[in-house]
């Protein structure tokens, strides 16, 4: 039976249903997607390559499994996309670098394999800023697939350096997307498109097969319709894994019912509001009283730590390292942000001191967040100062317009989880985003905080006018 167009933006447990209800098959499902990749993905910029012939094979198969009464859980059948930082077997990998599209690995990565055993349904690898913006871009246009275009506006920006993931999930393009963070990738582009996106602690999912930016801060994490579908997401990817001696021991399982029962306790960073943009803080302070129904909210305040001077040396020191053959090679010069042409040349001179002194300062940053962050349930801001940046203004100049906070810097620089879900519109009806942010390894607690939220609210539901 044909796909009815509202499925674009359904929930992962709405199409399983819907699937094993017989509505529609696998494959009905997955040529549902390609069609709207492919007709739609580019007017988006956000896809590099659609994966047809693969994605046909594996719901075909999820059909056969399906009928004779084998079920993999709630991704079964349910197609999904990959940051184009992650490893696919004699499918090429580029990295979002024009040097690179056509960089082919002959192993699969470890969450394209995992997502693999889920039954999931790999549709497209999604477009991504050039080298995941560890190089310093100061545009929007900083891939070789062109500006991650926003499916609210077409003028603004979708975010980076997880654009393709944050148009596609946002556009219904796919139901879900796997993303990568390590300062700000997942969260920019779930608040800008209006979706959630979820960012696990580090270690959770390991990141064998994906691009290395930063070693030590790298994280790869779900951007899905719903927080819910974040934690359905997040069941099939964490775990431990040999391949990648960063991936934590501990072991993750997303509860039927939510572990976590309010009333909740909640943080709210003291000043995060000032100097954001009029209707982020009005959709803040409305978001805060939908959530003092079922939490009790206290003013708090981040221990006083260098959380983004550590941060960004991690990023420019690592990335320095991971790619210098990039620099020698002189394959540096055909990125295409200009800044992205030179800024790896900077960042290979910094001193090892200075990434040496970063190293131990960490211990101190994580041990002064845990503190605090054990004192609640979450810590909650606007996920960002402002919404999607036009595309024809530099970063720069838009970003001294606005203040933003340093719970970001904070969260990566310490490896602690965090999720932003949709709380309003703001500027040019553009979407707005709540960030919530927890202790490491519980991430259970901020889904079930977030997916409280989302029953209580719609923002979730939103979706943006079709393309023409």
């Amino acid at each position: 039976m044909p796909v009815s167009a509202e499925m674009a933006f359904a929930s992962i447990r709405t199409l399983g249903k819907k699937l094993r209800e017989n509505e529609f098959s696998a494959v009905e499902l997955a040529d549902f997607f390609l069609n709207r990749l492919e007709n739609i993905g580019p007017k988006l910029n956000a896809v590099v390559r659609v994966t047809r012939d693969l994605a046909m094979r594996q719901a075909a198969e999820a059909d056969k499994e399906l009928a004779r009464g084998i079920d993999r859980g709630p991704l079964h059948g349910i197609p999904y996309g990959a940051k184009d930082l992650l490893a696919t077997r004699d499918i090429p990998t580029s990295w979002g670098a024009a040097p690179l599209k056509e960089q082919v690995f002959d192993k699969d990565a470890t969450a394209i394999l995992k997502m693999k055993s889920a039954g999931a349904v790999l549709v497209a690898k999604l477009a991504m800023v050039e080298i995941a913006g560890g190089l310093g871009y100061n545009q929007a246009n900083a891939s070789f697939t062109g500006p991650g275009l926003n499916p609210w506006d077409v003028n603004a920006w979708s975010g980076g350096s997880s654009s393709g993931p944050g148009s596609a999930v946002g556009g219904g393009l796919v139901p879900m997307a796997i993303g990568s963070e390590t300062w700000g990738s997942i969260m920019v582009p779930a608040s800008y498109c209006g979706v959630s996106g979820l960012r696990p602690t580090y270690g959770r999912i390991s990141r064998h097969g994906a691009m290395a930016l930063s070693w030590t801060m790298d994280k790869l994490g779900p951007m899905c319709r719903t927080a819910d579908d974040c934690g359905l997401m997040l069941n099939a990817l964490a775990g431990r894994d040999k391949a990648d001696p960063t991936s934590s021991r501990r072991p993750y399982e997303y509860p039927p019912q939510p572990a976590l029962q309010p009333p909740f306790r909640l943080g709210v960073l003291r000043g995060c509001t000032q100097g954001v943009q009029k209707q982020v803080r009005e959709n803040f302070e409305k978001s805060v009283k939908v959530l003092s129904q079922y939490a009790t909210v206290e003013d708090m305040d981040l221990p006083d730590m260098p959380y983004g001077v550590v941060s960004a040396t991690f990023v420019s020191c690592e990335m320095a390292a991971a790619f210098e053959g990039l620099v020698t090679s002189g394959d540096v010069w055909e990125m295409m942000a200009p800044e992205d042409r030179i800024g790896a040349h900077a960042a290979l001179m910094i001193p090892a001191k200075d990434y040496i002194n970063a190293m131990r300062i960490r211990p101190f940053i994580q041990q002064a967040l845990d503190d605090i962050l054990a004192q609640y349930d979450a810590v909650i801001s606007p996920t960002l100062p402002a919404v999607a940046n036009p595309l024809n203004v530099s970063f720069g100049e838009y970003h001294r317009r606005h203040r933003g906070n340093s719970l970001g810097g904070a969260g990566n620089a310490a490896g602690v989880p965090a999720i932003s879900i949709p709380n309003g519109f703001g500027e040019r009806d553009l979407p707005t985003g709540l960030q919530l942010v927890g202790r490491a390894f519980e991430e259970n607690r901020l889904l079930a905080i977030a997916k409280l939220y989302q029953e209580k609210t719609t923002w979730h539901e939103k979706t943006p006018k079709p393309l023409s």
